[in-house]
């Protein structure tokens, strides 16, 4: 479901934080359409202009409840059932960060060999994900900390929280998809945008059955792209992550 909120701030980037974090998305997965952009008003700024926006996302309210749902909340407490004291311990983890940062909601989780999967579901979500993912990124670095502690064999966790990483694939791989035609096309290397490991992994992954071109990562994080080459100019092959 398509929900819009519209925000007045003092600058046009508050008012889009303050937007977003009511719809509980990321930037990335919003349509931000600047209604007023503010003024400088006059002297000593009186008479400043406030900034306008609007904001639209995709909410979704269809998430449903099931016995390895657990809630949290400043009027819930926290009571793990989850399999394996490893994937106690992480969810107990990202339990007790969302509630400690006011985030509201409910979260499962479910392991599979070696990774333990976790899913928060909320109205809220926004300040737990952060500008493209770097606070859901730092949120599952620590909790693959705390799950491995508890952990005799190496266990991977793959945390998402209000669907951002779902979405974000599916946007990654879109992109992924265009700057390989673009490079079929045009004969000519596609540099995309900065992303991290996991992300790299996706955009190298989507494009292993495009036979007209090839990708590989060059740079220092976090600053490292893939470029997306066309064949007949391509003196490398996909690289590993």
């Amino acid at each position: 479901m398509e929900k819009s909120v519209t925000k007045t701030a003092k600058s046009v980037e508050e008012a889009i934080a303050l937007a977003i974090e009511e719809l509980g998305v990321s930037e990335d997965d919003a349509l931000i359409e600047v209604l007023e952009e503010g003024g400088a008003g006059g002297f000593l700024g009186i008479g400043k202009k406030s900034a306008t926006v609007k904001v639209t996302a995709t909410i979704d309210e269809n998430a449903s409840e099931n016995e390895d749902t657990v809630y949290y909340g400043d009027d819930e407490s926290f009571e793990g059932d989850a399999v394996g004291e490893a994937e106690d311990q992480a969810v107990s983890f990202v339990a007790e960060i969302l509630s400690g940062i006011g985030i509201h909601g409910k979260l499962d989780s479910y392991r599979e060999a070696d990774t333990i999967f976790i899913r928060v579901t909320g109205q809220d979500c926004g300040a737990a994900i952060g500008r493209h993912g770097e606070t859901l990124d730092a949120i599952s670095f620590l909790t693959s900390l705390v799950a491995n502690k508890a952990s005799e064999e190496h266990v991977r966790v793959h945390l998402d929280i209000g669907g951002y990483k779902k979405r974000r694939e599916a946007l990654l791989i879109s992109m992924a998809q265009k700057a390989a035609i673009r490079a079929s096309r045009t004969g000519r290397p596609v540099v995309m945008e900065p992303m991290n490991p996991s992300e790299r992994r996706i955009v190298h992954s989507s494009l292993q059955t495009f036979t007209d071109v090839t990708t590989h990562s060059e740079g220092e994080e976090p600053d490292r792209k893939v470029i997306v080459s066309p064949v007949k100019t391509s003196i490398s092959a996909s690289e590993e992550e």
